[in-house]
């Protein structure tokens, strides 16, 4: 029994395929894509020179034209900051006298317990403060 080349690309393929879908690495899934056009090209009865050129033209090119997709991709969504991130930095008014040990300020629209991040610093009602840092249920002000 002789197995044409063709079905030994598909095999490789499918051996390739495998472990893209238990470790989510993309390139393992272009190189079985490399492997099927692999076996296209063996299917044509073109020789192994050609199918291993094929193959390899072909897993080149969609990890050259895929991965800066994904990569640019990827950066554009951990741009957008939520939770106690998406309160730093942010500006707030001061309710009652912020201070060292405590006080309270009004911060996207809700009433936050704060501190001055000098705990020589003062803060009076009406003024605007900027936040630091969150700790715990605090906002760390200057």
């Amino acid at each position: 029994m002789d197995i044409d080349a063709w079905v030994w690309w598909l095999i490789g393929a499918v051996g390739l395929g495998i472990p893209l879908v238990l470790t989510a690495m993309p390139e393992l899934g272009m190189l079985a894509l490399g492997a099927v056009a692999g076996a296209v090209t063996a299917g044509l009865g073109l020789g192994v020179v050609a199918q291993v050129v094929v193959f390899a033209a072909v897993s080149v090119a969609l990890i050259a034209a895929v991965r800066p997709l994904a990569a640019r991709q990827r950066d554009g969504a951990g741009h957008h900051r939520s939770g106690v991130d998406a309160l730093k930095g942010r500006q707030a008014v001061v309710l009652e006298r912020v201070d060292g040990s405590g006080g309270r300020i009004k911060l996207a629209g809700e009433v936050w317990s704060a501190r001055a991040l000098d705990s020589g610093q003062t803060y009076e009602p009406g003024q605007q403060v900027d936040v630091v840092e969150i700790d715990g249920a605090t906002a760390v002000v200057i």
